[in-house]
């Protein structure tokens, strides 16, 4: 409230203050007295329509608030400002406009609505049903939904029975509110409504959108599914008066008095989600978009529907255990063990290690790690969870490849330009140290990052060359009058990991060895990079230097690079730079903000990185150092 210009305080009003209540709630009565008496302003405030993973009874704020002077959306007995916006708005603003189609279309994708803590393995029925919502009962916008009163609780019943009219012989389908499925409180359906043949209740938590898309037909009285009914292509009967009601999207049961303007579905969206409701960042904890919220709950989201069901994992160094605890154990703390035991839960492993039959989900580094290195057990900011295979690995399939695969989502280019954009202006690499700017020669550069050649992308990627000393090798031979610059590994540089290059070797081949520098600045002064499987090439795509590599990295074989290794064949689409991003930087790695400890998009871990007081585990330091000291057994650690 304080945010939207409406900070709130205890005290007695006078006639030029406000006085804010919680919508028609039991205590509002209080407010509206007392702005009565003193002739202040009434604020009535309520839940946003995309309002968070789980309903407000569980203890989770919302993401936004409707901020209304006139009213309350859901009581149509006098207009709320919702309503005479949706009335008397031009909408003609193609901007807008185009925004809301491009809202309704990431909603449906991401399957986001009211409560988007949905059930990605629980039960759909088969398609061709009649869909009837419940609510839930003395809910207040059932107390205050008629013109004159409250809505009657037979009306439910006639709902039902007007479904069974309209569609004789089909299947009827009552969904459950998710407060009822939850066993927080009670709907107006239960089983006694399942008597009669075809009738079925639904109680699990499935995708709304996808049990939309699996109806002929939708009943509601006002249940804010109806409202999602409209944008999944339905026109839902409707036996109240919601907010979404009387615009000529819905059948009215009984059509409002004072609503007669014909809207579209972009036009209501627009109004109802773009215009009416104030949103809330909670990680930058600050006002934003819509768009802006749409991003954070696709990252809430994701980490409950791949997390709620609880993983093992199984022999976890002690030093990550914390890190992969936050990132993977929100909802279902992880179970730290040495051999499976729980069957119910998936199996989680560090990288390639062994693990037993049946589904696992794999764990490694994200491309944006940290601001610091990993081998120095500085947190990562970015992990990526594979069930599938790994990314480095191009031996087997890996949930990024089927990722790159896929068409672009609503938006994702422009989100993906929006993030290259935003990387390059900040400098941003995996690791983020800070390095040195070096004179380079004048000729045509070519950068080649070392590797640590003990790692398992040398192991499983490289091919035939598959040292340092042969990268360089092969590319003076191939470029005898380059300028060859050699960038040493971060982690080898700092006496972390094995596979140290001499610089009397290295300079056999390279005109410089760039000890310490700037692999962000190196990229904006070099016209070529030659890598074995560095992720370095990665940074170099985005921003548009070309790569040659010789082995089979996971950027490796889509067209976007000169590839003289072996990559697999199944690797035949091709993405554009763009598409490509979107699927290694936005929809594959998960984010953790250090700052809030929440689930967080990409767009935020960038601008997280460019700060320097980020928190770090005192103790992990002087580990870090220890590790130094035994570089030559980074399995100890690993």
């Amino acid at each position: 409230m304080a945010l939207a210009g409406l900070p709130v305080r205890a005290g007695w009003p006078d006639s030029a203050g406000t006085v804010a209540v919680w919508g028609h709630a039991p205590r509002a009565a209080r407010g509206e007295a007392v702005a009565k008496r003193t002739g202040a302003a009434l604020l009535r405030v309520e839940d946003a329509f995309l309002r968070s993973l789980f309903p407000g009874r569980m203890g989770e704020p919302p993401l936004g608030l409707l901020i209304d002077r006139s009213g309350v959306h859901y009581d149509p007995s006098r207009p709320s400002d919702l309503e005479t916006l949706l009335a008397t708005h031009a909408f003609d603003d193609h901007a807008l406009i185009e925004r809301a189609r491009l809202g309704m279309a990431r909603m449906k994708a991401l399957e986001l609505c009211k409560y988007s803590a949905h059930d990605p393995d629980a039960a759909l029925p088969p398609p061709g049903y009649v869909l009837v919502v419940d609510q839930v009962r003395d809910d207040a916008a059932l107390r205050h939904g008629g013109l004159s009163g409250p809505v009657p609780a037979h009306v439910f019943r006639e709902m039902l029975v007007q479904a069974q009219l309209d569609h004789p012989g089909a299947r009827i389908i009552i969904k459950t509110h998710p407060e009822t499925a939850r066993g927080l409180r009670q709907g107006y359906f239960g089983p006694q409504d399942c008597a009669a043949p075809g009738i079925s209740l639904l109680d699990g938590m499935p995708s709304p959108w996808a049990l939309l898309d699996g109806a002929i037909a939708v009943y509601t009285v006002s249940s804010q599914l109806g409202f999602e009914a409209i944008f999944a292509g339905h026109k839902p009967h409707v036996f109240g008066h919601p907010f979404y009601a009387g615009w000529g999207l819905t059948q009215d049961q009984t059509p409002h008095p004072s609503r007669r303007r014909k809207l579209t579905r972009a036009q209501l969206f627009a109004g109802a989600m773009l215009l009416y409701p104030t949103w809330y960042d909670p990680c930058r904890d600050q006002l934003c978009e819509f768009e802006d919220v749409v991003d954070h709950l696709e990252a809430l989201a994701r980490a409950w529907r791949e997390d709620h069901r609880g993983y093992i994992a199984l022999n976890m160094r002690l030093w990550k255990r914390p890190h992969l605890q936050a990132f993977f154990g929100r909802w279902t703390r992880l179970r730290f063990a040495r051999d499976k035991g729980d069957k119910a839960r998936r199996v989680m492993v560090w990288g390639t290690a062994p693990a037993p039959d049946g589904p696992v989900t794999r764990i490694e580094d994200g491309f944006l790690r940290s601001r610091g290195l990993g081998a120095d057990l500085t947190p990562p900011l970015s992990l990526i969870a594979d069930d599938l295979g790994l990314y480095y690995d191009p031996g087997t399939p890996s949930r990024l490849e089927q990722l790159i695969s896929r068409p672009l989502p609503a938006g994702g280019g422009a989100r993906a330009e929006r993030l290259i954009t935003a990387i390059r202006k900040a400098g941003l690499s995996k690791y983020n140290l800070t390095g040195t700017t070096p004179d380079l020669p004048v000729g045509h550069r070519i950068l080649v990052p070392g590797q640590v050649e003990d790692d398992a992308s040398i192991r499983l990627g490289a091919g035939a060359v598959n040292t340092n000393l042969a990268l360089l090798r092969a590319v003076r031979t191939q470029n005898p009058d380059a300028v060859i610059l050699y960038k040493p590994h971060p982690d080898v540089e700092a006496g972390l990991r094995p596979g140290a290059l001499p610089p009397e070797i290295a300079r056999q081949f390279a005109n410089l060895v760039l000890e310490h520098a700037d692999p962000a600045w190196l990229l904006d002064h070099v016209q070529e990079v030659w890598t074995m499987t560095s992720t370095l090439g990665l940074e170099a795509l985005l921003r548009g230097v070309p790569v040659t590599t010789t082995g089979a990295p996971f950027y490796a074989g889509w067209g976007l690079t000169r590839d003289l290794g072996d990559v697999p064949d199944r690797r035949t689409v091709r993405p554009t730079l763009t598409a490509f991003v979107h699927a290694a930087l936005i929809a594959y790695p998960r984010y953790l903000d250090p700052l809030t400890g929440l689930p967080c998009t990409p767009e935020l871990a960038v601008e997280r990185l460019q700060r320097s007081d980020l928190p770090q585990a005192p103790g992990l330091r002087l580990l870090a150092k220890l590790q130094g000291l035994l570089a030559s057994r980074a399995h100890l650690w690993r």
